[in-house]
């Protein structure tokens, strides 16, 4: 699976982005043209690996907002099994790569439970990360469940690594036990931001799209139409109003958004690319015609979370700092690079779901939920090149598989009755196009946005736009729905006013496939969201305003340990120096785009705080502590006032002020997605680039580190809404 792929990207179906393996896996299978996901991460691979709607096992929401409603709790019942434990209990040997995004969000600290990370969900091996991006060139890594780094390669990229351990994985196989089937799930970060490729892809595509998103369109829906994955007639849906035209940017908007799709391009082919490696090792290792494989370009439509402007900082955009196009221009040749976390902007997320309308998060409309499929495997189904037309869902991936390896759906898994399976598998349309249409109904919610699909027709009802980030929604009852008729491929015409009985009945159906899935009570919730004894969601850090850490606490992820931000708090570890000057961090959070650090720099005391790569506030002291016992302690005294407000940082040895500075900014709403917290080092894209130490590691030996918070923070919920909607 690719991620934040929209269905007017990849070469295969149409688009700019060359994806020469799936090209060859579509020349050797069928192309899908109408496969469908949820428009957003956590509920598309809940339906993908457990073969229910995503509302029925409770991810009706990501990870980070679930309430205490069934359907949006973001906990998989045991009665929906992940197809991993279904396969392993019949012989299988199984392994996830990559991007996970499924385990609730206070499960995923160093205690656990581990029952819902992918060695408790049926797989053998996992080797990837747990939560929603990942800095493709320096990732917090999973082995297990142990925290590891990633290999110490020259030009170290994720998307290489993962294919280097399917690629392991396979050969094991086939060595070790070449009768024994098996399972692979590959998600890959890529293409979700940031969008980082190597120099040499984002070279293949440079100028390519200095004629902006409006020519592209046109283009991609002239390749769609050759190429047979839209209808001849099918036309271009109209562009947002709050997505300009590209003749009314500015030239230096141009050469900036142009540079931005570059990149997303690159990224686009890197990963095909390590896809193609897989499948030449399935090739020569003589198992290629007898693997089924499911390639999804996409979990959901193309991401808008750039915002009109894109970024080179999706956690500036998070913590509500602007990014100028003077400001951004001054890097541009970094983009793509380990130096940013670049993401493109709203009108080339559009063009990425040409012919349709809107994009990720709007599940109401194609341009969210639809996404192209490949499936290729030569010795189970004859056709080879074709496209399938036939109305196909995520959730239906999961019976295809199990119908494929010659299983029943299991009515019992581990003692448990199983939920019923929704939807039908597609391997009815493999080898035959004009197969009736077995999937005739499926509803869509996702953040209020809803829409209700049958037999052709489709009602839809756009209840909260991505780049609408007020928080101010209309009640669910003055949402205006829309109808669009068989045969309207693109939904480029509103047909309700012509057909109001049809409208409807159609309101009538989604309410009741709502009712039947555990889509009711629709929950748009946001700043309630954030208070997890309002929306009954266990807080592992509920009631506490001390943490005590020790040597080894290594990759926490941020909502497993105090949050420091918008408050006054401080910082106390108890060190033993050698006789050597100390180096190295004591203690670090977040990383290149955001954190903090207190830390030794030749025998001194210091503390940084990175405020999303704008600013580095350093405070240092100029006193050498001598070698032995020693408390060291820094006291940062909160501005207040709202929140990402300044403060002073005030530096401690033994009880006795060394240091103070004067930090005007700093992160208000999150400093990392893809970093986390380290004792005694700064591990991945490290904060600051002063360590004198390999990834920072701290000369110093550490008995513990203290946090301590005021119970006072200044909180701006809607702001924090905002941020977890458009990181995932």
């Amino acid at each position: 699976m690719i991620d934040d792929m929209g269905f007017g990207a990849p070469s295969s179906f149409g688009g700019p982005c060359q994806m020469p393996t799936s090209e060859r896996l579509a020349a050797g299978g069928v192309k899908f043209s109408r496969f469908h996901t949820t428009a957003l991460c956590s509920p598309t691979r809940a339906a993908l690996l457990t073969g229910r709607n995503h509302h029925s096992v409770g991810m009706g929401t990501l990870t980070d907002l679930s309430s205490g409603h069934p359907g949006y709790n973001t906990v998989r019942p045991d009665s929906a099994a992940n197809v991993a434990e279904v396969l392993r209990l019949n012989g299988y040997n199984t392994a996830a790569f990559g991007k996970w995004h499924q385990t609730p969000t206070w499960e995923l600290g160093a205690t656990g439970p581990f029952d819902r990370w992918p060695t408790g969900e049926g797989f053998e091996r996992f080797y990837g990360f747990l939560g929603g991006e990942a800095d493709q060139w320096n990732p917090s890594l999973v082995d297990g469940t142990t925290p590891i780094e990633p290999p110490d390669t020259e030009n170290y990229h994720l998307s290489e690594d993962l294919a280097d351990r399917t690629i392991a994985f396979v050969r094991a196989q086939t060595g070790l036990a070449p009768d024994k089937p098996w399972f692979a799930y590959l998600a890959f970060g890529a293409t979700h931001a940031p969008h980082h490729a190597p120099a040499e892809y984002i070279e293949r595509y440079r100028g390519q799209f200095d004629d902006g998103w409006d020519a592209q369109r046109e283009r991609t829906l002239a390749a769609q139409k050759q190429l047979g994955v839209v209808p001849a007639d099918c036309e271009l849906s109209p562009r947002p109003d709050a997505i300009p035209a590209w003749d009314d940017v500015t030239d230096d908007e141009r050469r900036l958004y142009a540079r931005m799709m570059e990149a997303y391009a690159a990224a686009a082919t890197h990963t095909d690319d390590q896809v193609g490696r897989i499948v030449d090792e399935l090739e020569k290792l003589g198992r290629l015609d007898d693997t089924l494989i499911v390639y999804i370009l996409g979990d959901n439509g193309a991401s808008v979370e750039g915002g009109a402007e894109g970024t080179l900082n999706e956690f500036a955009q998070y913590n509500s700092v602007p990014e100028t196009v003077a400001f951004m221009l001054e890097r541009i040749d970094q983009i793509g690079g380990p130096e940013l976390f670049n993401h493109y902007t709203s009108g080339w997320a559009h063009a990425m779901d040409t012919p349709y309308q809107w994009t990720k998060q709007v599940a109401s409309h194609w341009g969210g939920t639809r996404n192209g499929m490949v499936a290729h495997w030569p010795n189970g189904f004859a056709a080879r090149g074709e496209v399938r037309e036939q109305f196909t869902h995520v959730t239906s991936v999961v019976p295809t598989i199990l119908e494929a390896a010659g299983l029943p759906l299991p009515e019992i898994v581990n003692g448990v009755a199983q939920m019923a399976y929704p939807n039908p598998a597609f391997g009815y349309a493999f080898d035959s196009a004009e197969a009736p249409e077995q999937h005739t109904t499926q509803y869509f919610e996702t953040v209020g946005n809803r829409g209700i699909y049958h037999e052709g027709w489709s009602a839809c009802a756009i209840h909260s736009v991505p780049w609408d980030l007020t928080g101010q929604l209309p009640r669910f009852e003055e949402d205006e729905w829309e109808l669009y008729a068989p045969g309207d491929h693109s939904q480029a015409h509103n047909v309700a006013a012509e057909h109001p009985e049809q409208l409807a009945r159609m309101k009538e159906l989604f309410l009741t496939e709502a009712a039947r899935f555990n889509v009711l009570p629709l929950d748009d919730r946001k700043t309630v969201k954030l208070n997890s004894a309002l929306v009954g969601r266990p807080d592992p850090m509920a009631g506490r305003t001390r943490m005590r850490l020790y040597p080894g606490a290594r990759h926490i992820a941020e909502n497993s340990v105090l949050d420091v931000k918008n408050r006054t708090h401080s910082v106390t570890a108890t060190v033993t120096i050698g006789e050597e000057p100390a180096e190295g961090a004591i203690i670090a959070q977040g990383g290149r785009f955001g954190g903090w650090t207190l830390y030794f720099d030749e025998g001194r005391l210091a503390y940084a705080h990175n405020w999303v790569d704008h600013e580095r506030y350093y405070v240092r002291s100029e006193q050498v502590i001598a070698a032995g016992e020693h408390e060291v302690q820094m006291v940062f005294d909160y501005d207040g006032g709202g929140v990402g407000k300044g403060g002073t940082a005030t530096l401690f040895v033994d009880g006795e002020q060394v240091a103070s500075g004067r930090i005007d900014n700093t992160c208000g709403y999150l400093f990392g997605t893809s970093e986390v917290m380290d004792v005694g080092r700064d591990s991945g894209a490290p904060v600051i680039d002063g360590y004198r130490t390999p990834h920072g590691i701290c000369t110093a030996m550490i008995d513990s580190v203290v946090i301590d918070v005021d119970p006072q923070v200044d909180r701006d919920d809607a702001g924090m809404v905002r941020t977890l909607l458009q990181r995932q």
